[in-house]
């Protein structure tokens, strides 16, 4: 199956399950695929038929995006080079959860979430040790007897009871001793951080030389500006008063008006607004994404004047 094809087929999926969906970022630099939101659940989504090819700095962009844009990055694959993903099980490259897309049908149409995780060494499960605590004494059994009925130590027992987690074997050997589910789900919708590789917290990158007039102005009238490395839109923005917001600049030609057309898209996921700066604008926006000429921009005093002017021109195009 084609990557496209996979693309079209993980929307469709999705928009099953109740999501909207943006349209997808076939343009170049793009760290996802597409974004899609449920209620107050936002993923970021890279799909790709083999997740040995999500690399690291595409790893550390899409969690960038999900901390600014309050969105869950999770990539979406068929395969390693070695196996096929299982169906059940979150995988991670680059501390971003990895999910087969029978994993995504089971999570999002049947509501069942997955409960065994892969890390170095094989298959886990997130033992409830409260859950596991109240059985072992509902039996009457001490943390001996049960460690002498699964083979481990003692110790080893009273660690799964404070949270450790346990080996895929181990947690179903648990489970028919007890005759109950032990396990807890992995909570993907939360980046799974109780279960992933360790990671460090991705900080912003270096902007572009040519984009640093741009957010040296969003600065000047109040904005948080977060530069993007590889996004259809330059940077994140925040203020306090406004709406976050996704900007982009360069000449308005093809490929500009296609990336303004994407930004609305995403933005329209998001809730976020737009807005694409040019040298000369011959229209007031591009479905829903607000078109400035760099002069203006450049006498905006705050960031209320800068939403309102976004504000006025998606109004236009949409009475037009």
């Amino acid at each position: 199956m084609s990557r496209s094809a996979l693309v079209g087929n993980i929307t469709a999926m999705l928009e099953d399950a109740g999501f909207r969906v943006s349209d997808r970022c076939a343009i170049r630099p793009k760290s996802f695929d597409i974004a899609a939101r449920r209620g107050e659940d936002v993923l970021l989504l890279k799909v790709l038929a083999n997740v040995d090819a999500f690399d690291r700095r595409t790893g550390t962009e899409m969690r960038r995006l999900g901390t600014h844009l309050d969105a869950t990055p999770v990539v979406i694959g068929l395969r390693t080079r070695d196996e096929e993903l299982k169906p059940g099980v979150v995988y991670f490259r680059h501390g971003v959860p990895a999910l087969s897309p029978d994993t995504v049908m089971d999570l999002f149409i049947e509501e069942v979430p997955p409960l065994i995780y892969a890390a170095p060494g094989g298959l886990y499960v997130n033992i409830d040790g409260d859950l596991l605590e109240d059985a072992r004494t509902e039996r009457e059994w001490s943390l001996g007897k049960l460690a002498t009925e699964l083979g481990v130590s003692r110790r080893t027992v009273s660690k799964y009871e404070d949270g450790m987690n346990a080996s895929v074997e181990v947690a179903a050997e648990l489970e028919e001793i007890f005759d109950r589910p032990l396990a807890s789900p992995v909570e993907v919708l939360d980046g799974a951080e109780d279960v992933r590789e360790r990671v460090d917290d991705p900080a912003d990158p270096e902007a572009d030389p040519d984009d640093v007039p741009l957010i040296a102005i969003l600065t000047r009238v109040g904005f948080d500006v977060h530069p993007t490395a590889r996004a259809p839109f330059k940077a994140v923005s925040e203020h306090r008063s406004s709406p976050k917001l996704l900007t982009g600049h360069s000449d308005f030609d093809r490929t500009a008006e296609k990336r303004a057309r994407i930004m609305s898209s995403v933005g329209q996921v998001t809730r976020t607004s737009s807005v694409y700066v040019v040298d000369r604008a011959r229209r007031d926006a591009v479905e829903g994404t607000a078109l400035v000429e760099r002069e203006e921009i450049e006498r905006i005093d705050d960031a209320d004047e800068l939403e309102a002017i976004i504000r006025e021109r998606v109004e236009v195009e949409t009475s037009a």
